[in-house]
């Protein structure tokens, strides 16, 4: 029986159909015994007919699987459904055996369309995909399947419509509305030379874009992928089931044969087999994980790595990162340097023009400073952001470029002044024009988070881990009341302080940068914040799409209820069952009951372990 659990964690399988068809078989084949034995006063040869169908189509296709797996050393609570079946045929317990036949087919039907509504927004996702893609060719647009969709293709994108892959502009100014799966509006100004993303939302306005992944590369395919995945790994919790089996089947074993010894009757084995069935040690496990992946999913929170909501509980040192983690990850403009051949507001404005096509944290600052002074944005075009070379643009002829100080320094011109934290240089025609420097403020609940860290999930080391400037670690870590810092840290850095803190304790990583990407791999649990990153996206087990610290505290705690949920289920399910067993061990719970009684013990798992995927009150408490 194990494997119908692991089949059931899939969307829809055929294996789900067989198991739809063997449990609406069964009862049909025992409504029609019923009638004919009870209702026509057929012969018991004749009424037992529709059981006998029921269990070669049913039964023997169970226990020749189980079969196969024993021969493979693979033993399991399984092997209870097969004794059960075989016992009964044996003694001529056919109606009991069907009926066992109905519960485990039932109960994997049952458990599907369980999965099936806690996983309903993922289903959500795969049919928000766009089928289709419009292409121009020689002058004219055609619609052709996304997987027809090549690198260099130009495509239009109609107001209102789901962009179909990664992209780039190359005719048209607009907007995009970048919010799926946050929740909240992220509107992203585009002209030629921008990149757009599959899953965004077109403005008012038609793009020709340029594609630059195939539709199985892009963004939100990746997103599909990563769900797909929190659905197919078999976390931790997950075994436990089948340690929990390991014991509770011989327990049963030793009871059948107990009372088969005691009273003489073979029947009162089967009886005790038939109550034993371990269906909600198994059934509850895997449905409390899917409904807390789905609920997680509509909090914004995407669990890569069922295996997080378990561990996560477990772990008692958190490293965290700073910038846009602790900060907000919008720094505003502290210091505007300009060389003394240049004008203050014009190189402002022409660095506004072009960072507004951009997703970087600085963007937002330069763009909050041109506001605040009514200054008015240039039309820009020709923008280019490639990763390690900054922004450029060419505005009004001139060509505008926002680099590091690195770059500045590579091309052999002189900066006036020394690295200071946060800080952008502006070349204008490949001469340097300013310096902008920037302060990035911790978040408003940056202290209650931490505070509630130690207090109320047992965190005993909290490490800030950046690669910023010391000074600029301390100024955050006394605002936010962190007492262990370590500034200055490379990727490698971080990666080695990771692995010595894990080998202490569990270790919980909270990151959001390309540098912080090998760390979250390196720790118990790695959760990326924020959805801009995919290198870190990957390298973590959970993602916090909208970078609230808020949705880590209810990772905390719906991994923390997911655990009681399932085990309430597993190990509920599995003590009713054994008070079945005492019941049938004394001879007043018949094989047929005994089926009964425990098809009720398995609804009654399920029903408990659904329960998971709804919110039950407050997800946070600080």
């Amino acid at each position: 029986m194990c494997h119908r659990f692991r089949l059931a964690l899939k969307l829809w399988t055929p294996a789900v159909t067989r198991a739809t068809v063997i449990a609406a078989t069964a009862l049909v084949g025992i409504l029609v015994h019923l009638i004919l034995r009870f209702g026509t006063g057929a012969a018991p040869s004749m009424a037992n007919l529709p059981l006998y169908a029921v269990l070669a189509a049913g039964g023997v296709p169970l226990v020749v699987g189980l079969a196969v797996g024993v021969a493979h050393g693979r033993f399991g609570s399984d092997l209870l459904a097969g004794f059960s079946i075989v016992t009964a045929l044996l003694l001529g317990e056919y109606l009991a055996g069907s009926i066992v036949v109905l519960m485990l087919a039932g109960g994997q039907a049952l458990e599907s369309f369980a999965v099936g509504r806690a996983s309903a927004v993922l289903q959500a996702l795969a049919r928000r995909v766009p089928s289709v893609a419009h292409r121009r060719a020689d002058g004219a647009v055609e619609d052709i399947a996304l997987d027809k969709v090549a690198i260099g293709d130009r495509l239009t994108i109609f107001p209102h419509e789901i962009c179909p892959v990664d992209g780039e502009v190359v005719d048209g100014h607009g907007v995009m509305d970048e919010s799926y799966l946050t929740g909240e509006p992220f509107m992203m100004s585009k002209a030629p030379g921008s990149e757009v993303y599959s899953g965004a939302v077109n403005g008012e306005v038609a793009l020709t874009v340029r594609a630059i992944r195939r539709a199985v590369d892009s963004r939100y395919a990746r997103i599909m992928h990563v769900m797909r995945e929190s659905e197919q790994r078999r976390p931790r919790l997950r075994r436990l089931g089948d340690q929990l089996g390991a014991v509770y089947t011989p327990v049963a074993v030793a009871i059948a044969v107990a009372a088969w010894g005691w009273s003489g009757d073979p029947v009162r084995f089967l009886a005790v087999l038939v109550v034993a069935t371990p269906c909600p040690l198994l059934i509850g496990i895997p449905v409390a994980i899917i409904g807390t992946i789905s609920l997680a999913a509509k909090r914004g929170i995407i669990v890569r790595d069922p295996a997080v909501l378990e561990q996560i509980d477990r772990c008692r040192t958190i490293l965290l990162d700073k910038t846009g983690t602790l900060t907000y990850g919008e720094p505003s403009l502290s210091d505007l340097h300009v060389a003394s051949d240049a004008e203050e507001a014009r190189v402002l404005q022409l660095a506004a023009s072009v960072e507004r096509y951009s997703r970087h944290p600085l963007a937002s600052a330069i763009l909050a400073e041109a506001r605040q002074r009514a200054m008015p944005l240039l039309e820009a075009g020709a923008i280019s952001e490639r990763p390690g070379e900054g922004l450029e643009g060419v505005v009004h002829g001139r060509r505008v470029q926002i680099v590091g100080r690195r770059h500045v320094s590579a091309l052999g011109l002189a900066v006036p002044g020394v690295a200071a934290g946060l800080e952008c240089m502006v070349l204008v025609d490949g001469r340097y024009a300013a310096t902008f420097r920037f302060r990035d403020a911790p978040r408003e609940d940056s202290h209650s988070f931490i505070s509630h860290l130690t207090s109320r999930h047992r965190y005993a080391r909290i490490l800030l881990v950046s690669g910023d400037r010391d000074e600029e670690v301390r100024y955050l870590a006394e605002r936010v009341g962190i007492h262990e810092i370590h500034a200055g840290q490379s990727p490698e850095d971080k990666v080695a302080l990771t692995r010595a803190e894990t080998a202490l304790a569990p270790t919980l990583f909270l990151g959001d940068g390309i540098n912080d990407a090998p760390a979250l791999a390196a720790a118990t649990v790695g959760v990326a914040f924020g959805h801009q990153n995919q290198i870190a996206a990957e390298a973590a087990g959970a993602v916090i799409m909208d970078t609230s610290l808020e949705r880590v505290d209810e990772l905390f705690h719906m991994a923390r209820r997911m655990r009681r949920i399932a085990l309430q289920s597993a190990v509920g399910g599995m003590a009713l069952s054994l008070a079945g067993m005492v019941v049938a061990f004394a001879g007043y719970l018949p094989p047929v009951g005994g089926a009964v009684f425990q098809e009720v013990i398995d609804l009654a798992a399920v029903l408990n372990a659904l329960r998971a995927a709804a919110p039950g009150g407050a997800l946070t408490d600080y």
